[in-house]
């Protein structure tokens, strides 16, 4: 048996060494994805929110197209917004993005003009500019 040269075992401790990582730059790494998510993350709600405005806003035009529609079409309002769904002129009620519900919208109704004249969100708070939702 041949004595074993010191460079051999020097070589390989080394290369086991340099296979892994240290725990300071695990640490570093951490803490600049940490730092990227503290970023990101307030972007990616003030989006979220925006688009469930957008939602908002969209599913609101759509039925109130559809009670202009019924009113010209029928020559009165609807009662209840089932009414609109019965008779096609929506194929469901839509979810109200930010409840997450679809019995939470406000029904304005006047018997003067008929019955339900327009739809306003049940929702608590308001947009980015201010006006509560129920003003929309």
């Amino acid at each position: 048996m041949q004595p074993q040269r010191p460079g051999r075992i020097d070589a390989a401790r080394a290369s086991l060494h340099a296979r892994g990582f240290t725990l300071i730059e695990l640490i570093v790494v951490m803490t600049i994805v940490a730092l990227l998510v503290t970023i990101a993350m307030p972007r990616y709600f003030t989006h979220l929110d925006r688009s469930k405005e957008t939602v908002l806003k969209a599913d609101l035009a759509v039925m109130r197209d559809a009670l202009d529609k019924f009113h010209g079409d029928q020559g009165r309002y609807p009662d209840s917004l089932d009414e609109l769904v019965k008779r096609r002129y929506l194929r469901a009620v839509p979810v109200d993005p930010l409840t997450e519900s679809a019995t939470t919208w406000v029904a304005l109704n006047d018997p003067a003009r008929g019955g339900l004249y327009d739809v306003r969100s049940g929702a608590p708070g308001a947009d980015a500019s201010g006006v509560a939702f129920a003003d929309w």
